[in-house]
């Protein structure tokens, strides 16, 4: 059997050229770059967040600058492109500079979206959308590679690239499925997820749902302030692979009561009442039209209860 070496030879310059020389030579790739000549990275899965972190990192780097360098690459056409330090470039928009400092490295763009992946995920907090992402594009420029990567089921066999990530980043290889099979949700049933009100194995599976469907979960989610439970949205797929499921069915599993609700709990019928709105009312503006509705009927109701009892008092 062949054993591959892990041994590589030093390169012709580095064999003549001491450390400090060679610390020179990396210092001459930093320098400070226009912010109008930088652009940024297509797709970029992280947020950049006008938060309290970054009106810290605005005091720190006008008082001290940049003090680790962002990672361009040069484009084609002549331009930047910004891998590593979105935060950093904003932070110096906020702070009223016309520089980043930077450090300009020759880099493809499957290894731009690697190195991007990676840095970025040093951060404290990210978001279950912004993982999904990440590992995706990072799945998907490793496979363009050449390197065997399957994005929506468990790899066997041989050590993979997804065992190597899994390896760097902490989350087992079926989290990282799981999470990759988020970037499949509509974005407002992603969003739900990225605020805590969606668990992650009941989205999964709402992954598998084509968006039509997804849309019409999203309707009774909203109509009734309930999300459905893992057990519920495992039928759903299973009804959708069988070509079973449609808005009737949605509507029945998602008004079954669930453990964790109380027993007093309004459910409607999404689809039928969506056939009763107007076609241009806005999605935000819905709960007040069927307020308003059932408000003007409820004094009609009155009126003509009241008529009633008229006319049986004479």
């Amino acid at each position: 059997m062949t054993r591959t070496s892990d041994f590589s030879l030093p390169k012709f310059e580095d064999i003549f050229s001491t450390q400090e020389e060679r610390d020179e030579a990396k210092l001459d790739k930093i320098r400070d770059i226009p912010l109008s000549e930088i652009d940024s990275f297509p797709d970029h899965p992280f947020h950049v967040r006008d938060d309290e972190d970054m009106l810290q990192l605005v005091e720190s780097i006008k008082e001290h600058g940049v003090m680790t360098p962002a990672v361009l690459r040069l484009k084609e056409d002549g331009r930047y492109e910004l891998v590593a330090g979105h935060r950093r470039k904003r932070a110096c928009e906020l702070a009223g500079l016309d520089t980043l400092r930077s450090e300009v490295k020759d880099l493809t763009r499957d290894e731009a979206v690697v190195y991007m992946v990676e840095s970025n995920f040093q951060r404290t907090t990210i978001l279950p959308s912004e993982k999904a992402f990440a590992y995706r594009m990072r799945m998907e420029a490793l496979s363009r590679q050449g390197q065997r990567s399957d994005l929506t089921s468990r790899p066997v066999g041989k050590k993979l690239s997804v065992t190597e990530l899994s390896e760097n980043v902490g989350d087992s290889e079926r989290q990282i499925h799981r999470y990759i099979r988020l970037t499949y949700l509509i974005p407002e049933l992603l969003k739900l997820v990225d605020e805590g009100r969606m668990k992650m194995r009941p989205a999964v599976e709402l992954s598998y749902l084509n968006p039509y469907y997804q849309q019409f979960v999203l309707d009774e989610i909203e109509l009734n302030e309930c999300t459905p439970s893992h057990a519920q949205t495992i039928r759903m797929r299973k009804l959708a692979d069988e070509h079973a499921l449609d808005a009737d069915i949605i509507s029945d599993i998602m008004s079954e009561e669930k453990p964790n609700q109380k027993t007093e709990r309004l459910a409607f019928n999404a689809a039928r009442v969506r056939k009763l709105l107007p076609d241009d009312l806005p999605k935000e503006k819905t709960e007040d039209f069927i307020c308003e509705a059932i408000t003007f009927y409820r004094k009609y109701y009155r009126e003509r209860s009241a008529r009633s009892s008229d006319r049986d008092a004479r």
